[in-house]
């Protein structure tokens, strides 16, 4: 896949939402489903290992959605969604973070997460 501009990976991201607010709630769902699995767990209204196999199937179809953009997820706990780009001639990855309003963030390719920064004003 290619490379997304600040404008794509917006517009990408805006597409995206419904699927990334429904791996959200799949998260929590899969976590009550598997507490009320171990023995001694407390039941849940959500139902037992159908539902909860149901929900991972679902949960990784979604991934797959998300993946087939050309964004990568790089986690769901919490969700975390990079996009491909590139800054100034440096390859970097607009940096989405569960609970962000809008892409404002990027990091280097090469210094993952930890290195992520501010997107620079002239990137708007």
């Amino acid at each position: 896949m290619g490379l997304f501009t600040l404008g794509e990976a917006r517009t990408e991201l805006a597409r995206l939402r419904p699927v990334l607010d429904e791996v959200i709630t799949l998260r929590a769902d899969m976590v009550e489903l598997s507490a009320a699995l171990v023995p001694g767990g407390e039941p849940t209204s959500l139902g037992g290992l159908p539902e909860r196999k149901a929900a991972e199937a679902r949960l990784n179809e979604l991934m797959t959605e998300i993946q087939e953009t050309g964004a990568e997820l790089k986690g769901v706990a919490p969700l975390l969604v990079d996009f491909p780009a590139d800054l100034d001639g440096v390859p970097v990855l607009l940096c989405w973070l569960e609970g962000d309003t809008d892409i404002t963030w990027y990091h280097r390719a090469d210094l993952g997460f930890a290195g992520r920064r501010p997107l620079p004003a002239d990137a708007a």
